[in-house]
């Protein structure tokens, strides 16, 4: 068994190998700035991570630097969010997650990286150079949902007006059903509904597709637009799909261990998934995992051990503030976290289970507090007595 093993995983080392992608042409060289800088209208709901291309600068300039200024505030408060190294510039002290984000703003490839973004974050964001030259432009809304619910009654429709004035509609406008976000067991499905408004007088410089149309928190609504605060809108429904199969083992795999006389086996021990270690938490605090490699688009579903974790379970009536829930941005939050959390944790990723999580949450000694007060502490000396004996009696 163990020489099967090892061979399986020599022989993926081969099928794992890097094969360095063919050169692509710059996309920078062939994409001019605007020369009036205008202001591209993104709208997001809250908690998700969002990430801002830089569509365009000059081919001299190797690094960016990412500008802010909020909402309807005056030019000359516009501030670097970030060095030209990619550093962060801003206080993040007030970020009501996990203490390890120690930093929710990032740079990598030219893009800027907002981790669990919040309406503060909302404003005008600006790629441009550590000389204050301006390339590209963002115009983003950050919609805060008050809670995830159930949808009971069946109907399809894509958006509906909320409010109709001789000037303005403000309407939700609702994105497709996700993907079921686990295969197997029963599953849940998410949709989100934005605040939208649409008017002929909307400001030229900040504008989606539609020139008519622009997020409820957009710079381009005119400030003398009343009832511009409908809340957006996030439902889930359940949903069960069948695990595609396994794909097959690589033909040079199987006819090796044919060759050896061996059947192909899975060796138990390798982990399907990637797996990680969250770092040790106190107990009583914000924790928030979030699943490697999701993106604002995409539905995320946790399992703690072998057990789903559902959205409507922790939405349910009577149930407002939910210990562990799943928020709007598709992570896992305990608040407060308990030593009796820690354990495994799997992510799915668009309906595939995509990585292992492994929490150890500890409780915290305070200054007015003592080892041997702590409730486990009869218990745990119990286990370390027995573990001593058990190794007296052996050597």
């Amino acid at each position: 068994m163990i020489l099967t093993c090892l061979v399986v995983v020599l022989m993926c080392s081969v099928v794992w190998s890097f094969e360095a992608p063919e050169e692509k042409k710059d996309v920078f060289s062939s994409t001019a700035c605007p020369a009036f800088l205008t202001f591209t209208n993104a709208a997001f709901i809250a908690g998700v991570t969002v990430e801002l291309p830089c569509h365009c600068k000059p081919e001299e300039v190797q690094s960016v630097v990412w500008f802010f200024r909020k909402h309807w505030s005056s030019f000359d408060e516009t501030r670097a969010l970030t060095d030209n190294h990619g550093n962060k510039l801003l206080d993040t002290s007030q970020v009501p997650h996990s203490s390890d984000l120690r930093s929710r703003f990032s740079i990598r490839m030219f893009s800027l990286l907002i981790f669990i973004a919040g309406p503060e974050d909302s404003g005008l964001y600006i790629c441009g150079s550590a000389h204050k030259d301006f390339f590209y432009g963002y115009d983003l809304d950050i919609q805060e949902a008050p809670a995830l619910k159930s949808r009971k009654k069946k109907r399809h429709r894509s958006s509906f007006v909320v409010y109709s004035h001789p000037m303005y509609k403000v309407f939700i406008s609702y994105r497709s059903w996700s993907v079921c976000d686990r295969c197997g067991a029963p599953g849940e499905q998410v949709r989100i509904g934005l605040c939208y408004v649409y008017s002929r007088f909307l400001h030229v410089r900040y504008r989606l597709a539609n020139q008519t149309v622009a997020s409820c928190g957009s710079e381009g609504v005119p400030v003398s637009f009343s009832r511009i605060n409908q809340e957006p809108k996030v439902e889930i429904r359940s949903c069960q799909v069948t695990c595609p199969p396994e794909p097959s083992p690589p033909s040079k795999l199987t006819a090796l261990m044919a060759f050896l006389g061996y059947s192909f086996v899975s060796c138990p021990w390798l982990p399907p998934v990637p797996a990680y270690f969250h770092p040790c938490w106190y107990t009583d605090g914000v924790v928030t995992l979030g699943c490697p490699g999701a993106r604002p688009n995409m539905v995320v579903g946790w399992d703690q051990g072998s057990n789903p974790i559902y959205r409507s379970e922790k939405t349910s009536p009577g149930n407002f503030y939910p210990r562990i829930k799943i928020d709007t941005g598709h992570h896992l939050v305990f608040n407060p976290a308990k030593s009796q959390d820690s354990g495994v944790y799997y992510c799915w990723l668009q309906g595939r289970r995509a990585a292992q999580i492994r929490l150890l949450v500890y409780a915290h000694l305070g200054k007015d507090q003592t080892p041997w007060a702590h409730p486990d502490f009869t218990e745990s000396m119990r286990t370390l007595f027995t573990y001593y004996v058990v190794m007296t009696v052996v050597f």
